[in-house]
């Protein structure tokens, strides 16, 4: 059942991801010959996010990939090094983009406000399509969520672009185009700082926003028997996967296996670290290495015998 749902998510990211691609060179292309700052503007934010879709669907087909003796983690990782390359080609662009609509506003053409208007609708609704696609975001999975809530900003700024058109087609107020491209390329650079900061982050193998380390220690430390923790890291792999290492000294000498598998799926429900590996000592033989340990590979964590 697992591998049907992530059987069909992968083909709902390869759908999402085509769908905006073919939009996103209309809308540039129709940006271009009316000679409209704002659909281009709409079209580089949609290309931005087109980029994220093919993460996404990058991610669940390099998910499928088992670890070798060379890659002994996958190809999971790659999804946090391409989102560098993205962000920085993103800033640039929205730059480029900021720059000519500043130089627009002291003479903005004349932009025909009915192409302008049809075309971001039909931005609207194809995001919003698209958003219906992978509504089914849990909230273990990132790449769902992350797409759905890109797609839904992405029809909001096609919103601005719509009303933009109406601005000029009803008022003729020229200078709704080069301000609507302004506020995109602010928005889009925002964007693309987040995520070149995020990406940065996790290369950099920083804890995954959204779990609290000293929290985890404080949790781990807490547990039937354990006296202390030390050597505790976590760090994103990369589609969905969280590992954490962790050394826990322990007076019990009950079933040390059926306690790391508890801790494993404690830590999968609670925090969502599915990749776990956890290290018991003794408390006499602590200063001296380890006298038992177990790792957790699968997502529910099943500790090695």
């Amino acid at each position: 059942m697992a591998g049907h749902h992530h059987h069909d998510g992968t083909r709902a990211f390869a759908w999402v991801t085509l769908i905006n691609l073919a939009y996103t060179a209309l809308e540039a292309g129709y940006g271009i010959a009316t000679d409209s700052l704002a659909l281009l503007s709409d079209a580089l934010h949609n290309f931005g996010d087109v980029l994220g879709l093919g993460l996404a669907w990058g991610a669940a087909i390099l998910a499928k990939r088992p670890p070798s003796g060379r890659h002994t983690y996958g190809w999971r990782r790659a999804t946090l090094l391409s989102p560098l390359a993205n962000a920085m080609l993103l800033v640039a662009f929205s730059g480029a983009l900021g720059w000519e609509a500043v130089r627009r506003f002291a003479q903005p053409p004349e932009v025909p406000g009915m192409p302008v208007m049809v075309v971001a609708a039909i931005g609207i609704a194809i995001n919003l399509g698209a958003a219906w696609l992978v509504r089914d975001g849990h909230a273990h999975d990132l790449n769902r969520r992350g797409a759905f809530l890109h797609l839904v900003a992405d029809a909001a700024v096609s919103l601005a672009a719509v009303l933009a058109g109406a601005g000029i087609w009803w008022l003729g107020w020229t200078w709704l185009d080069p301000a609507t491209a302004l506020l995109v390329a602010i928005v889009v650079a925002v964007g693309a700082f987040g995520l070149l900061r995020d990406a940065f982050e996790a290369a950099m193998d920083a804890v995954p926003r959204g779990i609290d380390r000293g929290e985890v220690e404080v949790w781990l430390a807490s547990q039937p028997g354990v006296s202390s923790v030390h050597h505790l890291h976590i760090w994103s792999l990369g589609a969905g996967g969280i590992a954490l290492t962790a050394h826990l000294v322990r007076r019990a000498n009950d079933d040390h296996d059926a306690f790391i598998e508890r801790l494993a799926q404690a830590l999968d429900a609670r925090f969502g670290i599915n990749h776990p590996t956890l290290q018991v000592e003794r408390d006499a033989d602590a200063a001296h290495g380890c006298e038992h340990a177990a790792s957790t590979g699968a997502p529910h964590g099943h500790a090695h015998d």
